[in-house]
């Protein structure tokens, strides 16, 4: 039993005839009865009863009918999902930390509203993590500091940050990298972009960070700095959602080198209609982005 043979007993069983299910369906009559008598024989019942020019539907017509149509359905809907033509299924998506925690909840909130049927499933890391895990396939997409660098990733703008420098209530004021060269430092693993960016600031005045202590997460690293134990560069939206952020002061990076973009970001020539819903949901964004941390946001972290 194939999806063309239910095909066809559906349009029978609609149509009342051979031949105006053959009309229906761009047939000719003969085939129509081939197709029911093979089904027919296939299922070793009869679907319908022959009076005249009439076919009558039978109990056991009616019960294939009523699952007839919801495999019809069921296929229609697979075909729809997997040409990428109606939002469904899986959609895996990979985020760095900060982003996840502070940008992320209201427009996932969103697209759940409008693609309820979607599975979405987000996941963090480190940056470096999320572009490896979108060339693996574990991703689909992933908000990562951008614009992506791989000729084989492509992508659309978010989110405005700015990284922001931040050290203990009584620690001295930090105009540059020069004046906290051997400091301890406190940041994620070696791919975490934001530490490859905490590192290129002191090279660039020549001066070179203290030891260096992995954590795992923002918390973590807060409160070591809080207490005195070294410096950590952490976005300043994030710093801004933390309990804990009056415990710390802060200060930007020179040079304008905390100002940074995150990117939706995935592999060249995916066109799945998951992915399209949400680039679309960040188009306002990608246009009127929210803003980096100010002076008046600084203020309020020192």
């Amino acid at each position: 039993m194939d999806l063309t043979q239910l095909d066809v007993f559906r349009a029978i069983a609609e149509e009342g005839s051979i031949s105006a299910a053959a009309d229906r369906l761009h047939r000719v009559p003969s085939n129509i009865s081939t197709r029911l008598r093979q089904l027919e024989e296939e299922l070793g019942c009869e679907l319908f009863r022959r009076e005249k020019l009439r076919l009558h539907i039978t109990d056991s017509g009616r019960t294939l009918l009523d699952y007839a149509r919801r495999i019809l359905a069921l296929a229609d809907e697979a075909k729809l999902s997997i040409s990428g033509q109606h939002p469904s299924g899986v959609f895996t998506l990979g985020a760095i930390e900060s982003t996840a925690e502070v940008r992320l909840p209201p427009l996932i909130a969103r697209y759940h509203q409008q693609w309820p049927q979607v599975e979405l499933d987000l996941s963090t890391g480190p940056s470096g993590d999320m572009i490896d895990g979108i060339f693996s396939g574990r991703y689909s997409a992933a908000f990562v500091d951008g614009p992506p660098k791989h000729p084989q990733l492509e992508g659309v703008p978010a989110f405005s940050e700015e990284l922001v420098l931040i050290g203990a209530l009584n620690h001295p004021p930090v105009p540059d990298a020069a004046s906290i060269s051997g400091s301890t430092i406190y940041a994620f693993r070696a791919n975490c972009s934001y530490r490859r960016l905490f590192e290129n600031w002191f090279a660039r005045e020549n001066a070179v960070p203290g030891k260096i202590f992995e954590m795992e997460s923002y918390h973590g690293i807060l409160a070591c700095v809080s207490a005195g134990a070294g410096l950590a560069l952490i976005p300043a939206s994030m710093l801004e959602s933390m309990p804990g952020r009056d415990s710390v002061q802060a200060w930007p990076l020179g040079g304008g080198m905390g100002n940074i973009e995150i990117w939706l970001v995935w592999r060249k020539g995916t066109h799945s209609a998951n992915l399209k819903a949400m680039t679309e949901m960040l188009s306002p964004l990608s246009t009127g982005r929210v803003p980096a941390a100010g002076p008046a946001a600084r203020e309020r972290l020192v």
